[in-house]
């Protein structure tokens, strides 16, 4: 790193390229050396705005000694070759999600991972979100099983999403599993703390358009199910998105594709009775994420409705437990009007993992191995919705997941 920061160079210098570069802006041990873009124009707009040189190829920003990382902002059909290209050179790498639009692709840039020694971090959003953070966490300390049964609904807005956008067109963007489920596939595989195995699929298309809504249910070990839905039909206001996981006896829903609430319900015996109600005094570490900067509206409220049930053994999938207590939590980082912030600090943490994965040595939250995991199944979706065929998910290999650490040794100081 050059004095003491990581220097990055940004290549693809549109809409969403601005987006990041203000999200991550001012984060310690970032620095932006240069932006590049094909276009001069937009290189030279977005470059002024930051006060870096623009350039016109990821080739150009490779040359430069000062660029330590290369965040790629580029469509989706571009990433493979571009995170490919950074990686040879020595660089760490920031990818726009998906990783690649091929499962061959994404194994192929994990593996020039591995071989060059260099973080790599998916923009996989969720992974930073603190609600998510938060289930795992509660998952973790036992007052959450495991879910069993993880089901998520979007219904997104195609309003900036004309005709000729590339987000139809499969080529560029992969389509609709590839370029947006890859983020839900991802949280359902970290959520559930498995890879998938097999995949059904339905794509439909609006008619004499484009496929604007897709589903697939896709099998875990152990007889876990996980239903996703995604359409992009809607106008902005009319966006409607909800995750639901069962957990046996309690059930999470969180609401927003960028969440900003959810609500816990659960059935509990009087020890988890009393350790529900410590949690609104551990706010700040059960939402805790690393280089996400609280605003100050978030909040935990639980209430306990103690014998709301009998005591008497309640059993469900072979589980008995005595749970008179109703639990209702609600973990809430701002309602919908703190999303726009709230994404922003999740890209921002996101960052700030690669900072931390390139600095020391470790692995990255959302490495190679959760970037290639989401593209399979997201893959075997697509070809299950063409084929009306189940289709077996590729697991990663011992090879693969040995791409997500970064040595130590080869990380420059």
């Amino acid at each position: 790193m050059t004095g003491g920061a990581l220097g990055v160079g940004l290549v693809g210098c549109g809409g969403f390229a601005g987006f990041v570069l203000d999200a991550v802006a001012g984060l310690p041990g970032l620095r932006l050396a240069a932006v590049a873009d094909p276009s001069p124009a937009r290189a030279r707009r977005l470059g002024a705005r930051h006060g870096v040189p623009a350039l016109g190829s990821l080739g150009e920003l490779l040359e430069r000694d000062d660029v330590a990382a290369v965040l790629i902002a580029t469509p989706p059909a571009t990433h493979a070759e571009l995170a490919t290209a950074a990686l040879r050179a020595g660089r760490h790498v920031f990818c726009e999600k998906p990783l690649a639009t091929t499962t061959e692709d994404a194994s192929a840039v994990a593996h020039e991972a591995r071989l060059a020694g260099r973080a790599l971090v998916v923009d996989h959003v969720l992974r930073y979100n603190p609600l998510l953070r938060a289930v795992e966490r509660l998952t973790g300390r036992g007052l959450l099983a495991r879910p069993r049964r993880f089901l998520f609904e979007n219904d997104a807005s195609d309003e900036d999403l004309g005709p000729g956008h590339w987000f139809w067109d499969q080529a560029h963007s992969g389509g609709i599993f590839i370029e947006h489920g890859v983020h839900f596939f991802d949280a359902a595989r970290a959520l559930l703390g498995s890879d998938p195995v097999a995949v059904r699929a339905t794509a439909v298309g609006r008619p004499g358009g484009p496929v604007d809504l897709v589903s697939a249910d896709v099998v875990h070990p152990g007889g876990v199910l996980a239903s996703h839905l995604h359409s992009f039909t809607h106008a902005h206001r009319a966006e409607r998105q909800l995750m639901r996981l069962d957990h046996g006896f309690a059930e999470t829903r969180i609401s927003g594709w960028i969440p900003v609430h959810a609500e816990i319900t659960a059935w509990a015996d009087e020890d988890d009775a009393r350790a529900w109600e410590e949690l609104p005094g551990l706010q700040d570490e059960l939402l805790a994420v690393a280089g996400f900067r609280p605003h100050g509206g978030e909040r935990i409220a639980v209430r306990v409705e103690r014998n709301a049930g009998s005591a008497a053994p309640a059993r469900g999938r072979g589980e008995e437990r005595s749970v008179p207590h109703r639990v209702r939590a609600v973990l809430d980082l701002g309602g919908e009007a703190r999303k726009p912030y709230v994404y922003a600090q999740s890209v921002r943490a996101a960052m700030a993992d690669l900072v931390r994965a390139a600095r020391d040595g470790t692995r990255p939250v959302a490495d190679a191995v959760s970037g290639f995991a989401a593209v399979a199944v997201a893959e075997a979706a697509t070809v299950a919705a063409a084929t009306g065929a189940e289709q077996s998910v590729l697991a990663p290999g011992p090879a693969l997941a040995a791409a997500g650490r970064v040595p130590s040794e080869g990380v420059p100081a």
